[in-house]
This record gives structure tokens, sequence and C-alpha cells, in this order.
């Protein structure tokens, strides 16, 4: 069920993992945003048409530039967009860099084979 008014919303996804961008970008959809997503931070960087995202979802251990990184260079350029991070590599050293910026969440991914 599509949330009314929110059709025009932007949300950018990097992650390198393909599953988890279209499991993310399906609940937007199904939500009634725009996702688009990108494999890496390089990939977003390098997209010239991108459009004003209303939030960001980065994962934060990413190959080449990580999701930190990013938002930092977003920062450094003006870029005030708010952040969630998400990690399968949960670290204390990590967590507090990510929540030293725009960041308004922190979620960890679970491991598919573990138990809740």
């Amino acid at each position: 069920m599509a949330v009314s008014g929110v059709g025009n919303l932007y949300v950018g996804i990097v992650d390198d993992d393909e599953s988890l961008r279209r499991s993310v970008a399906r609940l937007l959809r199904a939500a009634g945003m725009q996702p688009i997503t990108y494999g890496s931070a390089e990939a977003f960087c390098a997209d010239e048409t991108q459009t004003r995202f209303v939030c960001l979802v980065l994962d934060i251990q990413l190959p080449g530039m990580s999701g930190i990184d990013l938002r930092n260079k977003l920062a450094a350029e003006g870029v005030a967009t708010p952040v969630l991070f998400v990690t399968a590599h949960d670290d204390p050293r990590a967590r507090a860099a990510a929540m030293a910026g725009q960041c308004v969440g922190y979620f960890r991914k679970t491991d598919a084979g573990s138990k809740l």
C-alpha cells in the first residue's frame, strides 16, 4: 500500500550486496518512494543524473570508498542529506564514525544463519 504524496521522494541506496539493494528498494517502492540503487560509492559519485535525495542508505563497508567516507565527502561538498547506515561488520569505531555526522540511523545487518 503506497503512502499518498510521497511518490517524488528519492532515496539513494549504496550497498555492494545486490540482494539487500533489491530488498530495500522493494520496501521503499511499496511505501510509494523512488529508490535509486548503486553498487558502490564510486558508482554513486559517477552518476551525473543524480536527483536530490531525501535520504541515503549507505553500507559502511564497501569496496573502495566506504559509506562513511562517502558521507564525509558529501558533507564537505555541503550536502546535508540524512544518512541511514547499515553494516554487517559492527564495531565501536565504525559506529562512532558513523554517528559523528548526518547519521539518523545505524542498523546492523543480521546473518541469515544466526538465531534471534
